[in-house]
């Protein structure tokens, strides 16, 4: 098999590059380094990615995706397109079934990135760590060895296209002047905080507290809001994903679970606080920031952390201590500490 270095070499081969990743929102966006190294790296390739229909806003206006194939619930149209691209290579960073399928059809030589599911299972199941201590950025990034490409260390991307912003009158005016954004929802209902939690921590916070999260998180935080005293807005539900996520790049301070919302927020090397539940950062997926930027996680050290790699719906112990302990007095003396001066500070 031959080897393009694609970086070095003084006669550049063009190449036809396809990127499986299905999903997602976080799992997508920490790929972007790898679409982007390859895209400035490799001389004349051109880069196509491979993820379901509902995630295009994620990549839609990422400048280093040549095109963007999106799966719906029709493989077959897709596998035909797919075909009559004539790739060279695939780089699977999802690696599982569905995505062998689609490096069977088309014939082509790929790489895939290393899921270890067997230390995962070893730290869930045994709590044995023989996890490497690399960011699971690096082990998509190691799928392009081949190629003699590296890792920039510019961190992950997000694009947001002018049109999907959101404009500014959409604020209450207190908000105008800063806010925290609060991440409140989570893929599983282990990975977030109960309600109270997330009231006691705005509530301590003094500081006008903007609530993010997907439609199932509306209800949740409309409780919240209600009692914020009119310093807390629920946007939770009620924007699309990219004026979403425009209202997480204008926050002074992101508070946030392990979900995709902080894959994003680091893409815009936000301040950010992670509040950990059933999984932890040897996992190595925890806010991948450039140039040693720091973030603060809070976890509970308990013999059943982590239960899963994923979460469940309910505590499998019926205790939940991993978030019911978490001590919400400290979470919000630590985001006072890393806002910019305010006249709350001095409280």
């Amino acid at each position: 098999m031959p080897v393009y270095l694609c970086a070095s070499v003084l006669q550049q081969i063009a190449l036809k590059i396809l990127i499986i990743r299905f999903s997602s929102i976080g799992d997508i966006v920490l790929t972007t380094p790898v679409v982007r190294c390859l895209k400035q790296q490799c001389i004349g390739v051109e880069v196509h990615y491979l993820t379901k229909a509902s995630y295009k806003e994620v990549l839609a206006a990422n400048p280093y995706i040549d095109k963007l194939h999106l799966l719906d619930k029709n493989e077959k149209p897709l596998l035909q397109t797919l075909k009559g691209e004539g790739y060279d290579y695939i780089i699977d960073l999802h690696h599982n079934i569905r995505s062998l399928r689609f490096k069977l059809a088309l014939g082509v030589r790929s790489r895939s990135f290393d899921k270890l599911n067997w230390a995962k299972w070893l730290l869930v199941k045994l709590k044995i760590n023989l996890l490497p201590d690399h960011h699971i950025v690096d082990r998509y990034m190691a799928t392009l060895l081949f190629l003699g490409i590296k890792n920039d260390g510019q961190g992950l991307d997000y694009f947001i296209p002018e049109n999907s912003q959101l404009p500014e009158n959409q604020l209450a005016p207190v908000y105008r002047a800063g806010y925290v954004a609060f991440v409140i929802g989570g893929q599983h209902e282990t990975k977030m905080l109960p309600r109270e939690k997330i009231l006691a921590i705005c509530q301590a916070i003094q500081t006008p507290v903007v609530l993010l999260g997907g439609p199932e998180d509306k209800l949740k935080g409309d409780w919240i809001a209600a009692q914020g005293n009119g310093k807390i807005f629920n946007a939770s539900g009620s924007f699309k994903l990219n004026e979403s996520v425009d209202l997480l790049r204008k926050a002074q301070l992101i508070l946030t679970h392990d979900t995709g919302l902080m894959h994003i927020a680091a893409a815009f090397r936000q301040k950010i606080i992670v509040i950990w539940g059933n999984t932890v950062p040897a996992f190595g997926m925890y806010p991948y920031l450039p140039d040693n930027q720091d973030f603060l996680s809070f976890e509970q050290t308990l013999e059943c952390r982590p239960c899963s790699k994923i979460g469940y719906s309910a505590c499998p112990k019926g205790h939940f201590k991993c978030m019911q302990q978490q001590d919400t007095a400290a979470i919000a003396a630590a985001v006072r500490k890393r806002l910019p001066y305010t006249a709350d500070k001095k409280s």
